[in-house]
């Protein structure tokens, strides 16, 4: 079976797209030959198989004003490329992939298309007619949460599969580093107050300069508390310049992307989550299974995951996110924790997507 993989871009903002993409392949049978395509940008891929990099114009592929001209000539490029591929399987990364590849698709019928969908994405009436006009099994789309499936179910009115990513717990907890070694690797304080974490790429989305205003209320009545935010993105600066004008130089540390962050969730006492929104929010899942409890907003995602036993807070509302910064020092972190693992159940989980995986790519 020859699969290929088709990415948006690659680079450090697609990690998380990617490490998913990977994850599924991974379930695509010993028979399988992959090939990954980046059609932005290059980089490590998903780590199986081959990658290309197509390096197509950026305002070519949105297809934007006179840009669209070129579409049929990135097509066409495509189209070569998949029969040199003896391609039987394309699974497209979401909707911006989909709009490109799918047209070309309806003439290649032997090809069998899958788009994955990562996160909330809005539809217009054009991509509704697109991903209504291939039969079932021609096309099958899938999404990484049962939330956003059944929201795609509302909109497309055809069957959308929830492939809820998952990790394999024993493969997971392996090699986490302890928490001193964590603590190290980031080089943050040892101390025995409270250390905070926060993961994910620094855009408006994830919430992080509310975090650090309502960790500064927080931390003003709890001086032991302390806070690292793991990742890297365009609004570093002003979360620095924010840390300093606070005062919180010392305290609140920005430690960039980090490639071994898997290993690294034992440094932190409790993850905080404050995003604004999520497609899943994988970061829950390996917090859980590292044992480290998690705060987050009040999101469907979140709750598709921890159920009631998640710490859930009013999206963007710093005062509440203050307070509970402050409670965090008063709980017992390693309950919350074993009720939360208790609730994601990882090993279930892992079997669900592992199950999930194969009827993607299989049927």
């Amino acid at each position: 079976m020859n699969i290929v993989n088709m990415m948006w871009a690659g680079g450090t903002p697609y990690m998380s797209i990617h490490k998913v993409h990977r994850q599924v392949l991974s379930h695509a049978g010993t028979d399988a030959r992959i090939s990954n395509w980046l059609l932005l940008g290059s980089g490590l891929c998903c780590g199986l198989g081959s990658t290309r990099e197509w390096h197509m114009p950026p305002r070519a592929l949105k297809g934007r004003h006179l840009w669209r001209l070129l579409r049929p000539w990135l097509r066409m490029r495509l189209r070569k490329g998949l029969t040199e591929a003896k391609a039987e399987i394309v699974l497209l990364d979401g909707i911006g992939v989909a709009r490109l590849v799918l047209p070309l698709l309806r003439n290649i019928p032997h090809v069998r298309a899958k788009v994955l969908f990562h996160g909330k994405t809005r539809l217009n009436n054009s991509d509704i007619r697109l991903l209504r006009m291939f039969p079932g099994e021609r096309l099958s789309i899938a999404a990484v949460s049962h939330t956003l499936a059944k929201s795609l179910e509302h909109d497309l009115g055809r069957p959308v599969q929830t492939l809820r990513m998952a990790l394999d717990p024993l493969a997971f907890v392996e090699p986490l580093l302890s928490r001193n070694q964590a603590r190290q690797a980031l080089q943050l304080p040892q101390a025995d107050g409270v250390m905070l974490g926060a993961v994910g790429r620094l855009v408006e989305s994830k919430g992080f300069e509310m975090l650090i205003e309502a960790f500064a209320k927080a931390s003003a009545r709890q001086p032991g508390l302390q806070l690292a935010i793991i990742g890297e993105g365009p609004q570093h600066a002003l979360l620095q310049q924010r840390i300093n004008a606070l005062g919180l130089a010392g305290r609140v540390h920005l430690r960039g992307h980090r490639e071994d962050l898997q290993l690294l969730y034992r440094a932190f006492d409790w993850l905080l989550v404050p995003s604004r929104s999520e497609g899943l929010g994988l970061v829950v899942q390996e917090a859980v299974m590292a044992d480290v409890p998690v705060v987050c907003s009040d999101l469907q995602v979140f709750r598709e995951q921890l159920c009631d036993t998640g710490v859930y807070l009013p999206i963007a509302d710093e005062r509440a996110w203050a307070d509970a910064i402050e409670r965090c020092t008063a709980l017992s972190a390693p309950a919350v924790a074993a009720r939360q693992r208790q609730a994601l159940a990882p090993e279930q989980a892992w079997q669900a997507f592992c199950t999930g995986s194969q009827s993607l790519l299989r049927n």
